[in-house]
């Protein structure tokens, strides 16, 4: 095994060495839950990755979402060059489940666009598991879906050598078995073809291509090439080909299956008719034939994953096996800002059934169709082998089954927790001017955090009536949008951002200085501990940080987050006297993140989509492309909101104007 190596100009500094020797230690001693509690800003990224090179244990890192997932991804690909870093993420860029609203007897079919690289990246995942033990694997709660068993992921491989004789027919039937596509004239990830004496086929989870050179059949020669180009990068003794899908099945366990199928649909069709669900029971039978016919004559069939427990042969309620079956039983799992992305696992199985049932129940699918499903929140934990809560704010799970939790409140910057004020709501708008001008004279940025859109809207309103260069964000605000905002902000472009919930951006915003809470008094998630010691965490990045509440009482989530943070300010003043360390703003390159998207969207929003739809003229084929971008942009973003109805007629739109 490769031994992984951490590549850093830094040392482990204010701490930070104490929490990995302890957490390390926690590891080889057997400890199966642990906590890492680390300030804003104290490098958790760097201490995991240091536990990974002292532990040397496959290591899953889940995330809450694809923003964070994608930072963490590119971090840990610095901090391990030598190693496989992988990324694991849901691989659409709009998804649309299979749905049923029975309400309105409407039924949604799935409609889905996958995302080419994201995909890739997920293949080369699964194949660095089956390969090597050096990995680490960045990923979303998307790993807790069902995938095809390791086993059988293991077994579906297609390998040729240079000097081996082999049937070149059977060869290209096993590509197709893999769900490889034959496509002689352009050769595509996830796809091959055969010219004359030559074979050549793109890998789905590589950026190259093999080419297989045959003398009749004798493998004269191998070799790994650019497919765009052309250039050959090097020469092979042998190759080793893995599927072009995740959930792929042997023919000869797809034949097995197809009794117990025929056999589930029987009952199924008896249980219905015995309600007299006659439309239900002809609606199931109709698609389930259809079904059965597609697997035994090609393999495969539309939503095939609906029949992933009968072919896996799994019985009814038994879990699927997921990304984390691929680790070996010895592997160490990272769970990065567990206070939300806990919840988040824990969540995911009731909305899947609750939509799964409603399809089982109108004879849409059959009742095994509910074993296609993400993990239960005791499958998961039980799935787990050593593992490490990282949070600023764990909940009192992770704290409770923690063998141990390490406190790294020291950054190495040397900054501090930043000092709070609890002033009167009364005069609060006066203040609150007077704070951001000081703030706007020494060149830094403010926020502002309020408790509706509403409010958030209107302050921005005001504020900018006052002459303050001010923008707002709230979740109406489209995802690309609020990069674009937030960049905007760390620029320099305004200087104040009055927004409801700031903490899930995923960015830093060291030009912060000043934090404003209005109404921090009030009970609710918002202005919960856990969210308050979040928002307090923005200002920690500056030297000059400072947070203002503004409350007519302190409640008692209000006393719990200032006792934390002075007691954390007092240790963090303490460690700086003794070290003689004067604390730095952090110095941080403003990143263009998302910069294609951010692009395209621009692009999209030039045009109103109203004035599109009364003008356009359809013959034209510029103007019918523009129109359908504009659509497809607003599909896309009715799904993000799981408006999957409107959705499905804007789809259903599209396609008229694609005819």
């Amino acid at each position: 095994m490769r031994k992984f190596k951490v590549v850093s100009p830094f040392e482990p500094a204010g701490g930070q060495e104490a929490s990995i020797k302890a957490l390390a230690s926690g590891i080889l001693a057997g400890d199966k839950f642990q906590t890492l509690k680390g300030v804003t800003g104290s490098g958790k990224t760097f201490i995991m990755a240091k536990i990974i090179e002292e532990a040397q244990l496959p290591t899953l890192i889940i995330s809450h979402n694809k923003t964070l997932s994608a930072q963490l991804y590119r971090e840990f690909k610095g901090f391990f060059p030598e190693n496989a870093v992988e990324y694991y993420v849901s691989y659409y860029d709009y998804y649309q489940p299979e749905a049923y609203v029975a309400s309105r007897d409407l039924y949604i079919e799935k409609d889905a666009s996958i995302n080419d690289e994201i995909e890739r990246l997920r293949l080369s995942a699964t194949r660095s598991l089956m390969e090597r033990e050096d990995v680490i694997i960045v990923a979303t709660v998307s790993c807790i879906y069902g995938l095809a068993t390791p086993e059988i992921y293991k077994k579906m491989t297609a390998t040729f050598a240079r000097g081996e004789r082999l049937d070149v027919d059977a060869l290209m039937r096993r590509f197709i078995e893999l769900q490889y596509e034959r496509n002689d004239a352009v050769l595509e990830r996830g796809r091959f073809r055969r010219r004359g004496d030559t074979l050549e086929i793109f890998p789905a989870y590589l950026e190259d291509a093999y080419r297989v050179s045959l003398d009749w059949d004798t493998v004269a020669g191998i070799c790994r090439f650019n497919p765009v180009s052309g250039k050959v990068f090097e020469e092979l003794d042998r190759a080793l080909l893995y599927p072009a899908k995740q959930f792929v099945m042997p023919q000869n366990l797809i034949d097995d299956a197809v009794p117990r199928i025929e056999a589930e649909l029987k009952t199924r069709l008896d249980d219905l008719k015995s309600q007299n669900k006659i439309m239900e029971s002809e609606r199931l039978k109709t698609r389930v034939e259809y079904d059965l016919e597609m697997l035994k004559e090609m393999g495969y069939c539309p939503g095939i994953e609906n029949y992933s427990a009968p072919l896996a042969g799994r019985s009814a309620g038994e879990r699927p096996d997921t990304l984390i079956d691929y680790f070996p039983h010895e592997h160490l799992t990272f769970i990065d800002e567990s206070h939300v992305s806990l919840p988040q696992i824990g969540a995911m199985f009731a909305g899947d059934r609750s939509r799964k049932q409603s399809l089982v129940d109108y004879g849409f699918r059959l009742p095994s169709a509910l074993d296609n499903r993400p993990l239960r929140i005791d499958e998961f934990r039980e799935l787990l082998a050593q593992t490490i809560y990282v949070s600023a704010t764990p909940g009192e799970t992770e704290i409770k089954e923690s063998a141990r939790v390490v406190e790294q409140l020291i950054r190495p910057t040397g900054l501090l927790d930043p000092e709070i004020e609890v002033r009167p709501s009364e005069g609060q708008m006066e203040d609150i001017y007077s704070e951001v001008s000081a703030r706007i004279k020494n060149g830094e940025r403010s926020l502002i955090l309020t408790l509706t859109k509403k409010m958030a809207e209107d302050l921005t309103d005001y504020l900018i009536s006052l002459g303050l260069k001010v923008r707002y964000i709230h979740s109406e605000v489209e995802t690309i949008e609020r990069v674009e905002i937030l960049m905007g902000l760390r620029q320099g472009q305004f200087d104040i951002l009055v927004g409801i919930n700031l903490l899930r951006e995923g960015i830093d915003l060291p030009e912060v200085s000043f934090i404003a809470i209005l109404d921090a008094d009030k009970i609710g998630f918002l202005r919960s501990v856990t969210s308050l010691i979040q928002i307090i965490g923005r200002a920690a990045r500056n030297a000059a940080g400072k947070v203002i509440m503004y409350a007519d009482r302190i409640s008692d989530a209000m006393k719990v987050a200032i006792s934390e943070t002075e007691r954390r300010r007092e240790m963090q003043i303490a460690f700086n006297k003794e070290h003689g360390i004067t604390p730095q703003t952090v110095k941080k390159a403003v990143a263009a993140i998302l910069e294609r998207h951010v692009e395209e969207e621009k692009q999209a929003a030039q045009t109103s989509i109203e004035v599109l739809k009364k003008s356009y003229n359809m013959l034209v084929p510029a103007e019918r492309k523009k129109l359908i971008a504009a659509l497809n942009a607003e599909m896309l973003e009715y799904a993000k909101r799981l408006e999957f109805e409107k959705a499905a007629a804007l789809r259903d739109e599209i396609a008229q104007l694609k005819l």
